[in-house]
């Protein structure tokens, strides 16, 4: 079944004209139960539907799968497919996916949607690690053994071998591969194999259990996560894992009517946006150019204020705010100018600039503040194409955001 496809912004209701794209009455209520468990944040309800908002990304509920897209023009065209792959493209920029194997031809062949190309790369990362022999580990074992090993249990050994004299219960040592990492992958296969229904990734599932050793399966929640440790002999799992957490914290088995279940995958395109820009200017940091995320003063009581990005080159300091909205050029909220105001105050910067994608040429404008730190104190407009001509993820915008800072050589 093809994945339904939406930009954010857009909405999605059981009566939909369109047949293709209506939701049944049990992936909406999925839609509200999610929505209420993330404090409301992914959408908002309306009525026999929902409303996206600033989340991106992929969510499936039983055999149903919903792409969100980003969009950043008021055109009317639905160019999916350009859009998935600018997600894709700033997902892999930001480490969030492995998508540098993937041809346009596999993706549209083997992959339904995002989701079975994040599945794919998990059970890809799997395989390498069996491949090259999953980590064993020493774990204390008790349990009644015919040679004497360890330390004899007296309690239960009287209780269990008052007959068998020639039994030990005793507490050993084992080295195996029953682990926590390896129980963290096993329980990331399974839920794989309880979501997805392609075809191609049934298969590399099925394949997978049959060559993973047999251990004691485990239910792995958060705390799990919190207590793996790396070391050099386990640095191999670290994206095994990464991919594991997402799907294993992201999926909400229906335990009530034993469908298949809820896995969401979504990403803040205001804080991907931010991020992608932070790692595009930081390519280009170097002749005395220091890019810096997410510095924080305090600003009231125990309040503290954070641009997204702050450069400096050669005693000067340049504030950088990243917004992910289309706006007026020329007219940006007074929210958003009184909040660089307050950047240019406190890190004593004559100019900051809130960034905003397009996919046009835009005219910039730059405006002083009226009160405040002494000599400049200005705040402009900037707009950045994020798409080259041929329609990819352009990767050369670090330079020039550089240049509208007026600090590029």
């Amino acid at each position: 079944m093809e994945p339904i496809r939406v930009f954010e912004y857009e909405t999605l209701s059981t009566t939909d004209a369109s047949k293709e794209r209506r939701l049944d009455t049990k992936v909406l209520d999925a839609l509200y139960k999610l929505n209420d468990d993330s404090g409301g944040k992914y959408f908002t309800p309306t009525r026999n539907g929902v409303k996206f908002g600033s989340y991106v990304g992929v969510l499936q509920v039983g055999g149903t799968t919903i792409e969100i897209l980003p969009k950043i023009d008021r055109k009317t065209d639905n160019d999916y497919d350009c859009w998935q792959k600018v997600l894709l493209k700033m997902l892999a920029v930001c480490n969030h996916i492995k998508v540098e194997s993937v041809s346009d031809a596999s993706l549209k062949r083997r992959y339904n949607s995002l989701l079975d190309l994040y599945f794919n790369n998990y059970l890809d990362e799997v395989a390498k690690l069996l491949h090259q022999g999953l980590v064993k580990r020493y774990r204390k074992e008790a349990s009644n053994v015919s040679a004497l090993k360890g330390r004899i249990c007296f309690g239960r050994h009287i209780q269990q071998n008052l007959i068998h004299k020639e039994r030990f219960y005793t507490e050993h040592q084992v080295y195996d591969q029953e682990h926590l990492l390896n129980q963290i992958l096993l329980c990331g296969i399974r839920v794989l194999s309880r979501v997805s229904c392609n075809p191609f990734i049934k298969d590399k599932i099925n394949r997978l259990l049959l060559d993973f050793p047999e251990i004691v399966e485990k239910v792995i929640n958060e705390k799990h996560f919190e207590q793996v440790r790396l070391n050099r002999k386990t640095k191999p799992y670290e994206e095994a894992l990464k991919i594991a957490k997402m799907i294993i914290l992201n999926y909400s088995p229906d335990i009530k009517n034993g469908s298949e279940g809820m896995i969401a995958l979504l990403f803040d395109m205001n804080k991907l946006w931010e991020e992608y820009v932070y790692r595009m200017l930081k390519r280009e940091e170097k002749d005395g150019v220091e890019i810096l995320p997410q510095q924080q003063q305090k600003f009231w009581n125990s309040k503290a204020i954070r641009p997204d990005i702050v450069i400096k080159k050669d005693g000067k300091v340049f504030i950088v705010d990243t917004k992910w909205k289309i706006v007026d050029p020329g007219n940006p909220s007074d929210a958003d100018l009184k909040q660089m105001y307050a950047y240019n105050m406190y890190w004593d910067a004559p100019m900051s600039m809130l960034l905003y994608p397009s996919i046009k040429d835009e005219i910039e404008m730059s405006g002083a503040f009226h009160k405040g730190r002494d000599g400049v104190n200005r705040c402009k407009m900037g707009f950045v194409n994020i798409l080259n001509e041929d329609k990819t993820l352009n990767l050369s915008i670090g330079d020039v955001i550089l240049r509208k800072c007026e600090l590029s050589n």
